[in-house]
C-alpha cells in the first residue's frame, strides 16, 4: 500500500492552480496560432493576435490570463493501492485557498442566493474515481462563469439520434454567440444518465486539441460539429470570422434503452487546465 501525505497534495494543488491560471497549455497556443494563419476576418485576426499576446504576457509577468480565475474544478484518480494520510478533500481545498491567495487570483465562489463570497474560492468541486494501481492523479480546471453559463444538458429521445445531438449542440452554440468568449472549446457528453452526461462533457475538455478521439466514428462526429460551429460565423470574441471554435471533444457512455442524455459544456479560449501525478 502506497502512502501519500496530505500535506504534499496541498503543496501540489497550490502550485498547480496558480500555474494553470498564468500558463495557457501548449495545445491551445498551437490551435490559436493555427487559427490566426487561417482566419480571413481582419477583426478576427486582431483578436487572435491579442489572445496570443495576452498569453505571452501572462506567462512572463505571472499575472492571470483572465480576471475571471474561475471556480476550482478537480478530477481525481485515486489508486486502490494508494492511501492518503489525512483528508484528501481538505488537502485539495487547502491548496486552493493557498494558491488563490498567494497567486492573487480572484475568488469567485459565493452562496447561490445571498451571493456572499466564501472568501477563499472554496469549496472546490471535486470528482473522485477509484482506479487500479497505487497512483494519484489530479486534474485541475479553472472554470469561468461566462463559458459555464452557456453550458446546457437535456434528455433527448432515442429516436432523435445523431441528428438530434447535432442540432442541439449547434443551436446551443448559435444561441451562446459571443457570450462564452470565443473561440471556444466544446465538450459534449453523450449517454449515461442525466447527472453523468455533464461530467462526461466536462472531462472531455481535458483532452488536448491535437489528440484526436481514438474511435474513428466519434472523431468524425467531432470534426462534423467543429465545422458546423465554425460555419456560424460568430468568430473570435463574436466579431465575425471563421474561428468560432478551436475544437469539439466528445465523451460517450452507455445509457438506458429509453433515454438519450446529452450535455454541452462550453470552455472559453482561455482553457486553463493542468494535470499532475503525485508520488
Amino acid at each position: 500500500m502506497r502512502q501519500i501525505d496530505a500535506a504534499s497534495i496541498t503543496d501540489k494543488v497550490a502550485e498547480m492552480v496558480v500555474r494553470a491560471n498564468v500558463e495557457l497549455p501548449q495545445d491551445v497556443l498551437k490551435a490559436l496560432a493555427s487559427a490566426l494563419e487561417e482566419e480571413t476576418s481582419p477583426a478576427g485576426r486582431e483578436v487572435l493576435q491579442q489572445l496570443l499576446d495576452n498569453a505571452a504576457l501572462a506567462k512572463s509577468t505571472r499575472l492571470p490570463l483572465c480576471q475571471d480565475t474561475g471556480l476550482a474544478v478537480f478530477f481525481v484518480e485515486l489508486g486502490n493501492d494508494c492511501h492518503v494520510q489525512g483528508d484528501l478533500t481538505e488537502a485539495i481545498n487547502q491548496g486552493v485557498r493557498r494558491g488563490y491567495k498567494e497567486g492573487f487570483l480572484r475568488k469567485s465562489a459565493c452562496h447561490p442566493l445571498t451571493r456572499a463570497n466564501t472568501g477563499d474560492n472554496t469549496p472546490a468541486i471535486i470528482h473522485t474515481d477509484v482506479v487500479p494501481g497505487d497512483g494519484l492523479t489530479i486534474r485541475f480546471m479553472a472554470k469561468g462563469g461566462g463559458s459555464e453559463n452557456m453550458s446546457r444538458a437535456t434528455m433527448l429521445t432515442p429516436a432523435q439520434g445523431w441528428k438530434g445531438i447535432r442540432d442541439f449542440v449547434i443551436n446551443r452554440m448559435a444561441e451562446a454567440g459571443p457570450n462564452p468568449c470565443p473561440p471556444t472549446i466544446v465538450g459534449v457528453g453523450i449517454g449515461g444518465t442525466f447527472d453523468q452526461a455533464p461530467i462526461l462533457a466536462k472531462k472531455a475538455l481535458f483532452r488536448p486539441l491535437d489528440v484526436p478521439h481514438p474511435d474513428p466514428e466519434i472523431a468524425a462526429m467531432e470534426d462534423e460539429l467543429l465545422a458546423a460551429i465554425n460555419d456560424l460565423g460568430i468568430g473570435p470574441m463574436g466579431l465575425g470570422g471563421k474561428t468560432t471554435c478551436l475544437g469539439v471533444r466528445i465523451n460517450m457512455a452507455p445509457c438506458h434503452i429509453a433515454s438519450l442524455p446529452l450535455a454541452v459544456n462550453v470552455q472559453c479560449h482561455s482553457s486553463r487546465h493542468l494535470e499532475v501525478s503525485i508520488s
